[in-house]
């Protein structure tokens, strides 16, 4: 957002360019364009939100097969309870299984399903398109 629609759009503060609080704000709006572009085309497109897209994306980046949920829960910007209804919801659909840890029966692993990667390999080229698309947009205003 420029230092102009700051100042012309009805209930938005003025704030200088290269304010912390403009920058900060110009930030939020970024993140809300690309997350709504996001969420509605991979929903649309391939049946899942951004948070699972965003897990499997971490659990195909990780490439261990299993994923401790601690861990996950450190690598993903999802609070832990965004992050374990997010695992349910891919668990419930067949993309991820989760296990109990045999040496720490508190700990628990997720793994990516061949059902997984097919959604994930479906989805990806969708997920970069809208993110590039939308991030250049979401860019100049």
């Amino acid at each position: 957002m420029s230092k102009t629609s700051a100042q012309t759009s009805p209930g938005r503060a003025r704030t200088a360019s290269g304010d912390l609080v403009g920058d900060w704000r110009e930030l939020l709006d970024r993140h809300a364009a690309i997350s709504c572009a996001l969420e509605k085309s991979l929903q649309d497109r391939h049946g899942i939100g951004l948070s699972e897209f965003e897990t499997l994306d971490r659990l195909v980046d990780a490439n261990c097969g299993n994923y401790r949920m601690a861990d996950l829960a450190q690598d993903i910007y999802l609070s832990q309870s965004a992050l374990s209804r997010a695992v349910a919801r891919l668990e419930k659909d067949g993309l991820v299984r989760r296990s109990v840890c045999q040496d720490d029966r508190r700990g628990v692993f997720v793994c990516l399903t061949e059902e997984g990667r097919t959604v994930y390999d479906a989805a990806l080229p969708t997920h970069r398109e809208v993110l590039q698309r939308t991030w250049d947009s979401a860019a100049r205003c």
